[in-house]
C-alpha cells in the first residue's frame, strides 16, 4: 500500500482554476491541475491551496474526484502583482494551518510546492507539520535574468535568495527536463541526487488529431490560407513580437502567400508592451486576429486549424503549448531554449530556431510553406511523439519522488 495517501499542493500565486493565457496563468496552471487529477486517479488525495482573489470565490472548489482547491484568504480579495505576494507569506501560512486544523483528517503526508513563493511557504509548513517538501520551480530567477532585454528589470535578489533557500531546504526537487535539472545544479548548487525529472503531460483525450479542414471551417479560417498560430500570454518573454516581425518579413518577401495569423492570449506583466504596435509596423493589420484565451477544448480546435504553431519564447521550463499542439497533429516552430528542445523533435515534429532574429524565423516559416508534404509528415509524427507524454506517466514519476522524500529509494517507472 502506498505510503502517500494525501498531498498538499501549494500554488499560491495563481490558481489552477484560472484560464491559462491571461494574467499570471499559463502552463503552470495546467500542470498543477492536471497533475493533481492524475495523482487522484492513482489513489492519492490532493488538496490545492491558492490565494483567494475575489470575495465571490467559494472557500473550496472541486475540479474533480479526489481533488479540492482551497481559496486561502490573505490580503485584499483581488488579484495582486505576484511581486507583492511575499509580503503575505506568513498570513497565507497561518491561514493554511487554520484550514488544516479544521480538516477531518488533520494531516498530509507530503507538501508539493509550485513556484518560489509557494516554496517559501512550503518550507515553513514542512517544519510545522513535520512532513517532507517537494518543490517544482517552473521558472527560475537566475535563468530568466540571463535573457533580459535592454531596459527590463531583473528578477529581484529576494527571489534568487528565496529559490536558494528552497533548493537547500526541500527534500526533493522535481524538474521538467534534464536541462532544467542541470540548471538547478549549475545556478543553485543543487544536489543532483535529490532531483527527479518528471516531464509534463498532455490531455490526450482533448488534444488529439482530427480533420483540419473541419476545424478551419468551424473557426472561420480561410480555406487555402497559410494559417500561423501563437497561443500564450502576451509578454515579451513569450516572443509574440518575433512572430509578428517574422510574418511581416515573410509577407513582404512572398506576397504570393495567403497569410493568416491568429494570436490567442491576454496581456501579462509589463503594461507598456504594445503588441498592436508591432502588428501595425509589420503591415499585418489585415491578416492578424487577436483573441482572448480559450478553454482547452476550443484551444485544441485552434491548434488543428493551424498549419504551424509558433513559439518564439526566450525561456521555457518545458512549453506545454508545444506538446498540446503536436498532440493535435500540428508541427511547431520554436526557439531552441529550455524544455522546448525536448518537447519538439527537431526536423521530425517541428523546427527549432537558434535565437530570435526575425529573418531566421521567416526562413523557417517559408521553408514549411514551400513543402506541404513535410508539414503533413511532421504533423503525423508530432501526434505520435505526443502520445508518450500522458499525465499518468508524470504522476507515476512524481509519486516515486514523494516516496523518495520519505527516505526510500526512487525506482524509475516501467
Amino acid at each position: 500500500m502506498s505510503l502517500i495517501r494525501r498531498v498538499a499542493f501549494l500554488s499560491l500565486h495563481t490558481s489552477p482554476m484560472e484560464q491559462p493565457g491571461s494574467g499570471d496563468a499559463g502552463g503552470m496552471n495546467v500542470y498543477v491541475r492536471a497533475l493533481a487529477m492524475a495523482l487522484a486517479d492513482a489513489g492519492v488525495e490532493v488538496e490545492i491551496f491558492t490565494r483567494s482573489t475575489s470575495a465571490e470565490q467559494p472557500a473550496v472548489e472541486h475540479p474533480g474526484p479526489g481533488v479540492c482547491v482551497h481559496n486561502v484568504l490573505a490580503g485584499p480579495p483581488r488579484k495582486l502583482p505576484k511581486e507583492e505576494l511575499p509580503e503575505l507569506l506568513h498570513n497565507m501560512v497561518a491561514e493554511i494551518e487554520r484550514i488544516r486544523q479544521h480538516q477531518p483528517h488533520g494531516r498530509y503526508d507530503a507538501i508539493h510546492s509550485h513556484y518560489w513563493v509557494s516554496g517559501l511557504a512550503g518550507l515553513e509548513l514542512s517544519e510545522l507539520w513535520n512532513v517532507p517538501l517537494i518543490h517544482t520551480m517552473h521558472t527560475m530567477a537566475k535563468v530568466k535574468n540571463l535573457v533580459l532585454h535592454s531596459g527590463e528589470l531583473p528578477e529581484p535578489r529576494r527571489r534568487e535568495d528565496g529559490e536558494q533557500r528552497i533548493v537547500d531546504g526541500a527534500a526533493r526537487l522535481v524538474a521538467n527536463t534534464p536541462a532544467e535539472a542541470q540548471e538547478l545544479v549549475s545556478h543553485y548548487n543543487a544536489d543532483f541526487d535529490r532531483i527527479d525529472v518528471a516531464p509534463p503531460g498532455v490531455d490526450l483525450a482533448v488534444f488529439a488529431p482530427a480533420f483540419r479542414a473541419r476545424s478551419r471551417a468551424a473557426l472561420g479560417v480561410r480555406p487555402g490560407s497559410f494559417h500561423l498560430l501563437f497561443a500564450g500570454r502576451i509578454q515579451r518573454l513569450k516572443g509574440p513580437q518575433i512572430f509578428v516581425e517574422a510574418a511581416g518579413l515573410l509577407r513582404r518577401r512572398r506576397p504570393d502567400i495567403d497569410l493568416e495569423l491568429t494570436i490567442l492570449g491576454a496581456l501579462s506583466g509589463a503594461k507598456d508592451f504594445n503588441l498592436q504596435h508591432f502588428i501595425s509596423d509589420a503591415g499585418l493589420d489585415d491578416v492578424v486576429t487577436h483573441r482572448p484565451p480559450v478553454n482547452a477544448a476550443e484551444l485544441s480546435g485552434w491548434f488543428r486549424s493551424a498549419d504551424v504553431v509558433v513559439m518564439p519564447s526566450y525561456s521555457e521550463s518545458f512549453g506545454l503549448v508545444a506538446l498540446e499542439a503536436q498532440a493535435c497533429g500540428t508541427p511547431v516552430v520554436a526557439t531552441n531554449v529550455g524544455g522546448l528542445s525536448r518537447a519538439i523533435a527537431d526536423g521530425r515534429t517541428g523546427m527549432l530556431v537558434e535565437g530570435h532574429d526575425p529573418l531566421d524565423w521567416a526562413d523557417a516559416l517559408e521553408a514549411l510553406y514551400d513543402d506541404p508534404q513535410t508539414r503533413e509528415d511532421m504533423g503525423r509524427a508530432a501526434a505520435v511523439h505526443a502520445e508518450a507524454f500522458g499525465w499518468s506517466r508524470t504522476a507515476a514519476i512524481t509519486l516515486d519522488s514523494y516516496h523518495a522524500s520519505l527516505g526510500g529509494l526512487l525506482v524509475p517507472p516501467a
